[in-house]
């Protein structure tokens, strides 16, 4: 990994696309010759988009910035994110420079383990498959591997079975169900590929054991056994924004967290705000934004009641304290990594890291976020500085170019109805004012 310098990433920003790129190669986060990729802005080339998806016409960009300022297990990291919404990432390099002065996010990653599962119906006696699926967990493994077997040369593959009972349910008109759950380690992918050959292939013997009819063999993407956490903290004196002293802005911290616990309409939209750092990376690193969407909002409702995924609490010493788990199934390797050109950037903007260490990063990202949603909410609102950089999509969209983007953008600060509109007239004003 080269040596990081991150001097020269002060005042990011404000430099333009030039100056940004020298500031990624003289700080060692980039070299010279993989920055040439973005002269041609990253782009998807017709023929690779083409062979991705059916029936193409065009490809859909989406802007790739930095979120800037990050330590994650004292590592320094530039995180790249693929966003169209104003605000993300200048809230998680803002959240991530404050807690990089008091130690950054410290992280930890369970194993990576994948969950498939062959959906088991019309079983004559429940409790005996049961017990026969078990007493052959060798057999059902080894016939999973067989399916796959360059997977495991490399140091994965199946290596546990569970079996769950679901009930009929009289009130829904659902049948008893038998689920056969096979855990697979794919080690730098993701692996949906790999669990759904697996899968597939075990059908035939589980059926025979079972007495079942198989449903379906395939991949879950409620992945409980591949959980990444992020814990950070900051005394509550580098809290005070305004007004506000650092204790009320913690203490506020912590009551809208627990608000967040009890109740589900507002943790949606907490968990939302924590998904706009975690969709932006996994988006920009060619992962399934999908699949990680779909298992976060099922762990946040693991208890029986949707709740947030992240917690804040007051320490021991006062300090405000956060932490954030969530279940993150991603790849270093595999489908899109290897050849779209925004994926394999992002890649190289962190240094290469393995898929745990990717993890780390994607979750402190989650924190960050979170807590830059969580410190404005409560101080000075959330419309204050979103609207500051809505200004410019607004500006954007009244058709501004070039430099008329920052003017328009400016003076609609200043007025009291921000809207299409009224950026209409001030553009309209502007080029009136320069044919004078």
């Amino acid at each position: 990994m080269r040596e990081k310098d991150i001097r020269y990433l002060e005042k990011f920003y404000q430099k333009n696309k030039k100056g940004r790129l020298e500031a990624l190669i003289q700080s060692g986060f980039l070299d010279e010759e993989k920055a040439a990729a973005f002269n041609d802005d990253l782009a998807l080339a017709p023929e690779i988009a083409d062979s991705m998806i059916e029936n193409q016409l065009a490809t859909y960009q989406l802007p790739f910035g930095l979120a800037l300022n990050f330590l994650v297990d004292d590592v320094a990291y530039v995180v790249p994110m693929a966003v169209e919404e104003p605000s993300v990432l200048a809230a998680a390099s803002s959240a991530a420079k404050l807690f990089a002065a008091h130690g950054g996010f410290q992280t930890a990653v369970t194993p990576r383990t994948m969950i498939g599962q062959v959906i088991l119906t019309e079983i004559p006696d429940c409790q005996k498959a049961i017990a026969v699926l078990e007493d052959e967990e060798i057999e059902i493994i080894q016939t999973a591997n067989q399916a796959h077997p360059s997977i495991v040369k490399r140091g994965g593959g199946a290596d546990a079975i569970g079996v769950r009972h679901i009930e009929a349910d009289v009130a829904s008109g659902s049948p008893e169900f038998l689920i056969l759950h096979l855990y697979i380690e794919t080690l730098e992918a993701m692996g949906a590929n790999i669990i759904n050959t697996m899968m597939e292939a075990i059908i035939p013997l589980v059926e025979e054991l079972s007495g079942g009819k198989a449903l379906m063999g395939i991949l879950s993407n409620y992945a409980t056994e591949c959980l990444a956490t992020a814990t950070c903290r900051i005394p509550a004196d580098a809290l005070a924004k305004g007004n506000w002293s650092g204790e009320e802005v913690r203490d506020r911290i912590i009551l809208a967290s627990q608000a967040a616990t009890v109740d589900p309409y507002r943790a949606v939209t907490h968990n939302k705000g924590i998904m706009n750092g975690i969709d932006a990376v996994v988006l920009a690193t060619g992962n399934d934004w999908r699949a990680i969407e779909a298992g976060a909002h099922a762990y946040a409702a693991r208890s029986g009641q949707y709740r947030s995924l992240s917690k804040w609490t007051k320490g021991d010493n006062g300090d405000l304290v956060g932490e954030l788990t969530l279940p993150l199934p991603i790849g270093t390797v595999g489908g899109s990594i290897s050849f779209h050109p925004g994926a394999k950037m992002a890649h190289e903007l962190m240094g290469h890291p393995d898929a745990e260490t990717l993890e780390s990063i994607i979750v402190s990202a989650g924190l960050a976020q979170n807590f830059s949603a969580m410190r404005a909410l409560v101080t000075e609102g959330i419309q204050r500085g979103h609207m500051g950089l809505h200004s410019r999509s607004l500006a954007i969209s009244a058709g501004a170019i070039g430099e008329e983007i920052a003017i328009v953008s400016e003076q609609l600060k200043q007025v009291k109805n921000m809207n299409l509109a009224t950026a209409q007239e001030i553009l309209e004003k502007h080029r009136n004012s320069r044919t004078l």
